[in-house]
């Protein structure tokens, strides 16, 4: 997402590949003329670097589908891996990272403790993304994980990272305002039960980190008494070898 870190994350891309074309894709207006305006530079450092296009939709052009911690934080992650795919050309693929089950482990522990409705939506597990890369379109899924810990030295300090990272989902979560009381509470809740004395007197958050590729997969057609298949699937097809005939014809 352009706004929550999708730029940085297109800066560090473009220096790997600077002779690589890029598309950043965002399908509401306002974001998109924000990303447009955000991506602006004077005339005098036009030179020397990689100009990105914009799309709201999807294209089927695409070599590699770049996504970063953002699955975590959409509210229909199937469709948007519906749109990795239809953003893919045949021989693409997907890279992407988000955050699993293990993360703000302590987070969750405190608001038990208080009664308090979650701080976020449950996470995914990476072998039920991996099996909604498989039914969004995508072969031969790869998946990996790890657990890292970062410190803080202040509430304010975690809270900045919380609203910079994603947001709460859950259907239970508290649907009103909360006071400036709740707040301080929060605060001080946070500075007294994130305390780890293993990272001398810091606050710590646990985050599980998972990583994953796909390659688009060739579309197949089962044949059968009366089969449509358009122009362009049948060209991949034919191209890829993916015609499989019923059970029945073997």
């Amino acid at each position: 997402q352009p706004r929550t870190g999708g730029l940085a994350s297109l800066a560090l891309v473009q220096s790997v590949y600077p002779e690589a074309s890029a598309t950043v894709l965002e399908p509401y207006p306002a974001d998109l003329q924000w990303v447009v305006q955000a991506q602006k530079r004077p005339w005098w450092q036009f030179w020397g670097r990689t100009k990105a296009a914009y799309a709201s939709q999807p294209d089927g052009k695409a070599d590699m589908v770049w996504s970063n911690m953002l699955l975590h934080q959409h509210a229909q992650p199937g469709a948007l891996m519906q749109d990795w795919c239809k953003a893919l050309n045949p021989q693409g693929f997907v890279m992407f990272s988000c955050l699993g089950p293990d993360s703000l482990q302590e987070l969750r522990a405190l608001y038990a403790d208080l009664q308090w409705p979650p701080p976020h939506h449950a996470f995914t597990d990476m072998h039920d993304w991996g099996d909604m890369l498989l039914q969004a379109g995508f072969g031969q899924p790869v998946m990996d994980m790890e657990r890292i810990t970062l410190t803080y030295a202040s509430a304010d300090e975690v809270l900045k990272d919380l609203r910079a990272w994603g947001r709460n989902l859950n259907p239970g979560r508290f649907t009103a305002l909360r006071g400036r009381t709740w707040f301080d509470q929060l605060r001080q809740v946070m500075d007294a039960g994130l305390i780890s004395p293993k990272h001398e007197g810091l606050l710590t958050l646990t985050f599980e980190i998972i990583y994953g590729h796909a390659f688009k997969a060739a579309p197949v057609a089962r044949v059968q008494d009366v089969t449509v298949v358009s122009l362009q699937d049948m060209k991949k097809m034919i191209t890829s070898g993916k015609l499989e005939p019923k059970a029945s014809e073997y």
